[in-house]
């Protein structure tokens, strides 16, 4: 069985400020850059928008409960995972401008993340609760779930 805290130390992971769970980048050029991303539970990756496209890649662990907040006020529910069967898919991409937090849907998740343009702390934004739930009424419990207190 795999511990949550050696996968950390073998991959080299740190505390991702802001955002929540332990990160290592692992790949930056002028087009794009990747990370390791791994959530134990119970932290969770807090709602956030980037101005550039993400792209998620499952890796190991229990599946990754994603909610996404479309601009146009789509509400989106993927879960990364193998169990293709039962809907959950290894990839996602997540557009720019949306508003992304996830979980893992057990002890512990290990995903990758690959962002073009590549990641930028001035292209990040953290979600406000009560603007989120009042702008997305229908996701209003899983948003206290996946924020912050301002």
């Amino acid at each position: 069985m795999v511990n949550p805290r050696e996968l950390a130390r073998t991959l080299g992971l740190e505390p991702l400020p802001q955002e929540g769970g332990l990160f290592r980048r692992t790949h930056l050029d002028a087009h794009s850059s990747a990370i390791y991303f791994l959530l134990v539970a119970p932290e969770f990756s807090a709602l956030h928008a980037l101005s550039a496209t993400e792209t998620y890649h499952w890796y190991a662990g229990a599946p990754l409960r994603m909610l996404l907040l479309h601009p146009g006020g789509g509400i989106e529910e993927p879960v990364l995972g193998t169990d293709i069967a039962a809907g959950q898919r290894p990839q996602h991409v997540v557009g720019a401008g949306t508003w992304q937090g996830s979980s893992s849907a057990g002890e512990w998740t290990l995903v990758g993340t690959t962002t073009a343009p590549p990641f930028a702390w001035s292209r990040f934004r953290l979600g406000d609760p009560a603007d989120l739930a009042a702008r997305y009424p229908a996701a209003a419990p899983r948003i206290r779930e996946l924020t912050r207190p301002p």
